[in-house]
């Protein structure tokens, strides 16, 4: 504004002059005048470079990205310049007003990321670092950021626990699973708080996603498994802005299994039992209790600014009704930011979150089917279609067949499992300047969550909770964190070279509280579980309190050298109180070195080659994610009756291990930034290795007669190797002022493997559902991949006679299931199972084409996983003849029918089979949206900046062989050790969901 002033003076002098010397400069000169919007945004940007070509002449545009300059012909060419956007040339000619509407440049070398601690150009960040703008993550409505994130960067996993039940659980992977028995989950870091929960998506300006050692190891003990750095919005200089954010979505389930109906139920169980009696009824399960499900979700926003002070504000509330009968999930929620510059040396800030959340469940993905348990999802299934909701007395039916259930209407409708979370997040920050070049920043953060779980069980649903007169449970959980943070920032330029410094301190506590209580023996089934004094029976209560700390040192060096040559060094000393004496510290240093040829002087002038950059790193990151006191001896309470009465007591329950220490991964990466045609199309390649040492495992050798309930001690023995390749290709295709074609295209391999176990002895593992009476369902075994599938090679059906080279079955009858006899001894023992199936994926892809014409886009999303088994404890169940069945039944062995792959209809023990094994494979369009801006002159009349309407489709089309539900299936992978190695089973999961959505945007 400055060089404005003084241009203006300098014009009002020679008009002043000219007039007395009688010259006329008006004929000379020409005023244009007019408004800079971007292709995004209609309201104007502020402090655009206007420049008149071959001069030093310019202006800045205001605030609401108008401007007014003076040329001197008809001939000038004016030069508009913004960071992050694409430089636009423009003859004046005869127009007295020129509107200029800027595009982003989306591959501008100079845009600046958030890296841990500080921020860089993204030409020169040394490491593996992949971003995520924001409207890549609201590209269409989501219940978390997480599912935004999914098949947007490469090297990047995101799965829900539970399909599309709301409010499930995410958990995203970076770089496959580095882990066996802590959590391989990736750290999230919200605008500097670490460990904190994602907020909505829209209010995330960005996210960077730290992939490589170099990148992590800032955050030492916690940057194993990657980390995602998370962006807030803030307010910017300029008037109030105030926006609306509002859409509706109308779901159905992606897909029912095709099971028997009434008279196909009954001729197959008559086969089974020939005294089977029909009963009186045809009922679709499914069809019950599946429903129309619907998602609003609705967002207001203020956000603006002065020269000293910036804020955003904003509330969201979100609404979802569950494909499920009765379930779903609300949420309000709220954001703020406030940065303020009190003086030219200090500057603070205050960002707070939070938000309550209520979600009503329905039992699924139950861990046992047996009498009484079971959840809505595998009960449908599995229920008689021969019997209705209630029986011939009014009460609710229970299984014919098979296990004593009571019907899946009744346990959806009738019981209840109501989640309240209330989840605060509060950071300070303050930033000094010490010097010229050094900063220093105090961080000071506060969060909570509490969460209060109910349940009912109602005595209608008779086998469930009848003989209990009801069942009522309530579990209670707080969670505390404190993080103090303070480092020191010195930035100088040295020549031809610019150093970057940073020197920090890091304290973090986390305490959880539980406690839960529960009773039985209710009068009224309307109580709930709000009156736990009115059950005749109370549950033994428990309760817990676990603490944490993490003392940390940590520093950073970026050193650039005439803009050509990159060097990073990191390093971190972390202690932390979860684990042993004498190993509470650990340090974990990195370096990264990179390359820009494009800058060298046989490169530079290249019309082709606009960026290539070479990028080496190496470095040392923790996992520390186990449960807190795994070192230390321990008790557990016992309870015992004396005489009449009931004492408790304590024993023995584990021993202590004083050098429990954290898990360390090893990673080497090698990677390559590649820009043509002036960063027309922009490529980056990434190969890394990671070696993770002293991975915690289960010391199962401790003898019986040490005394102790507990005879697993954790030890740092196993060793995994992952290593793998990424591609991130982004190419403008066509790029005019009224049309545009953009791709974005990643793909991502990664390989594990187990290279160390306790005396290289296999470890079995186990999943099944506890009604299946299976302890041995997959492996871990050196040499090969993690959470291999186990069991018996199924071979078809015994034709009777004598048997194939090879090949046995448990039972020598004809219509039996025929399997591989790898001993060669005639008969199928426990000898003969053997590696099964891998439910690791060869390679996932994300692939993204934006269109834009004037005032429409069109996206079009595909993700595809390709490779990795699914197990299906359903498919197992229904095959087992103690349950309905799919209409494969149909096709069943007989004297009659025996070119067949499907044995003969029986009850059969629920064993462990590559049957039941399937190419998990698929490509989904994940979203299809097509979008409109209303022109500014017509919003403009409205009173409005901007009017965005659009309308999307999520999940419309799946491509794969999987015949279950759906190939994203995900059974038994809560908790730490689940998450790692219990993958790719199916049994009861939530079904994903099919959505068509209408979104409006309105900014005022």
């Amino acid at each position: 504004m400055q060089v404005l002033k003084k241009i203006k003076s300098v014009s009002y002098f020679l008009l002043g002059l000219f007039f007395l010397v009688g010259v006329s400069a008006s004929a000379q000169q020409k005023s244009i005048s007019g408004k800079v919007t971007s292709n995004d945004d209609p309201l104007g940007l502020p402090g655009v470079n206007i420049i008149i070509k071959g001069t030093t002449m310019g202006v800045s545009t205001d605030m609401d990205g108008a401007f007014t300059i003076n040329v001197s012909d008809n001939n000038a060419v004016l030069v508009f310049k913004y960071i992050g956007y694409v430089t636009k040339e423009v003859t004046v000619g005869t127009n007295q007003i020129i509107n200029v509407v800027l595009s982003a440049d989306v591959s501008n070398l100079d845009e600046v990321v958030v890296v841990g601690y500080g921020s860089a150009k993204k030409s020169d960040i040394t490491g593996s670092v992949s971003s995520v703008k924001s409207d890549e993550l609201n590209a269409f409505p989501v219940l978390s950021a997480e599912q935004g994130l999914q098949g947007r960067a490469a090297g990047v996993v995101v799965q829900s626990n539970n399909g599309a039940e709301p409010g499930a659980p995410i958990s995203v992977k970076i770089r496959g699973n580095t882990s066996i028995g802590a959590s391989s989950a990736a750290l999230v870091v919200v605008d500097g708080f670490v460990g904190a929960s994602l907020p909505q998506a829209s209010d995330i300006e960005s996210i960077e996603v730290l992939k490589d050692a170099s990148a992590t190891a800032i955050y030492g003990s916690r940057g194993a498994n990657g980390v995602i750095l998370v962006t807030t919005k803030k307010g910017k200089k300029g008037k109030l802005t105030v926006e609306i954010n509002s859409s509706f979505a109308s779901q159905t389930i992606s897909k029912q299994l095709d099971l028997l109906n009434a008279d196909q139920f009954s001729a197959y169980q008559t086969k089974i039992n020939p005294g089977y009696i029909q009963g009186p009824a045809n009922t679709d399960w499914q069809d019950l209790i599946y429903t129309n499900g619907n998602t609003a979700n609705h967002q207001l926003s203020f956000s603006g600014g002065s020269d000293n002070v910036n804020f955003y504000v904003s509330g969201t509330y979100f609404d979802q009704k569950g494909v499920v009968i009765n379930s779903g999930y609300e949420r309000f929620s709220f954001l703020s930011n406030v940065d303020a510059q009190v003086t030219d040396k200090l500057k603070l800030g205050f960002n707070s979150f939070g938000s309550r959340g209520t979600k009503d469940g329905v039992s699924t993905q139950a861990s046992t089917g047996g009498r009484g348990s079971g959840d809505v999802i595998s009960i449908a299934y599995r229920f008689a279609p021969d019997l209705g909701i209630l029986n011939a007395e009014g009460v609710n039916t229970s299984n014919s067949v098979g296990d004593d259930v009571d019907n899946p209407y009744a346990i959806a409708s009738e019981s209840i499992d109501e989640t309240k979370t209330d989840n605060y997040r509060a950071n300070f920050y303050a930033d000094y300047k010490l010097i010229e070049g050094l900063s220093f920043k105090t961080t000071f953060g506060f969060s909570t969550l509490n969460r209060t779980r109910g349940t009912f069980k109602p005595s209608s649903l008779v086998t469930t909770a009848g003989g209990q007169g009801g069942i009522a449970a309530i579990a209670n959980t707080k969670e505390t964190d404190i993080l103090s943070e303070n480092y020191l920032t010195y930035k100088k330029e040295l020549g031809k070279g610019n150093l970057t410094l940073l020197a920090g301190y890091s304290y973090q506590k986390s305490a959880g509280e539980r406690s839960t209580a529960g009773a039985q023996g209710f009068i009224s089934n309307s109580v709930s579980f709000y009156n736990l004094g009115g059950g005749s029976t109370p549950l033994i209560p428990t309760s817990s309190l676990t603490e944490t700390e993490i003392v940390s040192q940590f520093g950073r060096l970026n050193y650039d050298y005439d803009d050509k040559y990159l060097v990073t060094f990191t390093a971190r000393r972390d202690g932390s109180s979860n684990f042993a004496k004498n190993e509470k510290y650990a340090f974990f240093p990195s370096g990264a070195l990179g390359w820009k040829l494009s800058n060298e002087d046989f490169l530079k002038d290249n019309t082709t080659i606009s960026n290539l950059k070479l990028r080496a790193s190496y470095g040392v990151t923790g996992n520390p994610s186990i449960e807190p006191y795994q070192s230390l001896a321990s008790y557990e309470n016992i309870y015992a009756v004396v005489g009449d009465k009931t004492v408790n007591a304590i024993v023995p329950y584990q021993l202590s291990n004083p050098d429990l220490k954290w898990e360390s991964s090893y990673q080497t990466n090698f990677g390559v930034d590649l820009g043509l045609l002036n960063n027309r199309i922009s490529l980056s390649l990434d190969y890394y290795n990671i070696d993770t040492k002293d991975v915690i495992l289960g010391d199962t050798s401790v003898p019986e007669y040490v005394g102790f309930l507990n005879l697993t001690t954790l030890k740092n023995i196993g060793k995994i190797n992952n290593k793998g390749f990424e591609i991130t290709l982004t190419t403008r295709n066509v790029s005019t002022d009224d049309f545009s074609w953009t791709t974005d295209f990643n793909w991502a391999r990664n390989r594990n493997k187990v290279v160390k176990l306790i005396n290289g002895d296999d470890i079995f593992l186990d999943s099944a559902p506890g009604h299946f009476l299976q302890d041995e369902t997959h492996i871990l075994r050196e040499g090969e991949a993690v959470g291999l599938f186990y069991g018996y090679e199924y071979l078809g059906v015994n034709q009777g006679g004598t048997l194939p080279t090879g090949t046995a079955s448990f039972t020598n009858e004809a219509g039996e299931e025929l399997f591989a006899d790898l001993n060669d001894d005639g008969k199928i023992t426990t000898a003969d199972r053997k590696i099964i199936g891998d439910p690791n994926q060869d390679w996932t892809a994300g692939l993204n084409n934006t269109f834009k014409y004037k005032d429409f886009d069109l996206s079009i999303f595909f993700q595809a996983a390709i490779g990795g088994d699914i197990f299906s404890y359903t498919a197992l169940e229904l095959a087992s003849g103690g349950a309905n069945a799919t209409t494969e039944a149909l096709n069943a062995w007989t004297p009659t029918n025996t070119n067949t792959n499907v044995p003969s209809a029986k009850v059969r023990g629920k064993r462990i089979t590559s049957r039941f094994v399937y190419n998990g494979s698929y490509v989904r369009l994940k979203n299809l949206a097509l979008g409109y801006n209303l022109p500014s002159d017509i919003s403009e009349k409205l009173g409005m900046d901007k009017v965005r309407l659009s309308l999307s489709g999520q999940n419309l089309l799946t491509i794969t062989d999987y015949p279950g539900t759906d190939p994203e299936a995900s059974y038994q992978s809560q908790g730490n050790q689940g998450s790692n190695v219990n993958q790719g089973f199916d049994y009861g999961n939530y079904p994903n969901i099919k959505s068509v959505t209408f979104s409006i945007n309105l900014k005022f």
